[in-house]
Order: structure tokens, then sequence, then C-alpha cells
């Protein structure tokens, strides 16, 4: 069974609130990076980092959050949040 996941597109650096209430972090398609770091926050913490000097690519995580979902990009880098 194939799951229909959301898309949020970031290209900023900035904070963006991807989901509101409890979710599941699919994945994260870097598409350019801008020597920056990535932070997937929950309401419990730290989901997930992706180092500054990360390659373009697909980063798969599957992962469940407590509250919400937010990236906080340190850089302008191009990235797609695949979430549920």
């Amino acid at each position: 069974m194939i799951r229909g996941y959301k898309k949020r597109y970031i290209a900023t650096a900035t904070t963006t609130a991807v989901k509101a209430g409890t979710g599941v972090l699919h994945s994260i398609v870097v598409t350019e990076t801008a020597a920056g770091t990535i932070t997937v926050n929950d309401d419990l913490g730290i989901v997930a980092v992706l180092k500054a000097s990360i390659v373009e690519g697909t980063y798969l995580f599957d992962v469940d959050c407590v509250g919400k979902i937010e990236v906080v990009t340190a850089a302008a880098s191009k990235l797609t949040v695949s979430y549920d």
C-alpha cells in the first residue's frame, strides 16, 4: 500500500511549521544546499539534524513526531519535506 504524503517546499533560512499536531516525518529531499544545517524538531526536542555539508539527495526517516513537525533551515537550502 502506498501512502499519500503531504509535501512542504522550503527555500529560505527560516523556521517552518510543517505540521501542527502529531504526525510522521517521511523524508526530506534536498535539491540544493546552502552550507547550513537543517534541523527537524517536535514537541519532545530534536528529531533529526542534517549537517551543513549534506549532499543533495533523499533522506528517509519514517519517524513519529509528537505535537508538531518543525524544520529550521540555517541557510537558504532548497528542500521538500514529506509528512503525514
